[in-house]
């Protein structure tokens, strides 16, 4: 599915976050910010424990932060590091609306041109998929609407109920 929000193309695929061809890759992170599980520790395996090591060196962080740190072995430049729970690994709606929003922020600020982002929280976290999309969602719309550099946001899912879930909710926000 792809939509237009502002200036920006809005992509939702299932898919690999860590093939994606992007200036960043995002990935939910806790506060101390170990790439233990889920999505941090396919992209550690893939791209190199440098990362891991170079985003713990700037922790801890607090709720809602954007470690940024390099990719490693792929092809994205930076890994953008949400910080959106603490060392119980419990995210809340909030945690994941703040998160989503300073993420956005942060890569339009940094001048990026496209972002992959996985669906916050509901791996590891275990946070419900119909919240962490209407979580998402709204602060994706609400930032992109106001953005000025970013021109793709994919949002990768790499589990097809959360991805119909996502695919659901973008297509209730855009069908009224």
């Amino acid at each position: 599915m792809q939509i237009h929000i502002g200036k920006t193309k809005v992509i939702i695929e299932q898919g690999d976050i860590s093939e994606q061809n992007v200036d960043a890759i995002a990935i939910a992170s806790n506060d101390r910010l170990w790439m233990g599980g889920g999505v941090a520790d396919a992209i550690k395996r893939k791209g190199g424990e440098d990362i891991e090591s170079e985003a713990m060196k700037q922790g801890p962080a607090k709720n809602g932060e954007i470690v940024i740190t390099g990719a490693g072995e792929l092809s994205a430049k930076h890994i953008l590091h949400t910080v959106i729970m603490g060392q119980d690994l419990k995210p809340t709606e909030e945690s994941i609306k703040t998160g989503t929003r300073n993420l956005l922020n942060k890569a339009d600020e940094l001048g990026l041109k496209s972002i992959a982002m996985p669906a916050f929280g509901t791996g590891v976290g275990k946070f419900p998929a119909r919240q962490a999309a209407q979580s998402m969602v709204e602060q994706i719309i609400n930032v992109l609407l106001e953005g000025k550099n970013l021109q793709e946001v994919r949002v990768i899912l790499h589990n097809e109920g959360i991805y119909n879930t996502f695919i659901e909710e973008f297509e209730r926000r855009f069908s009224k």
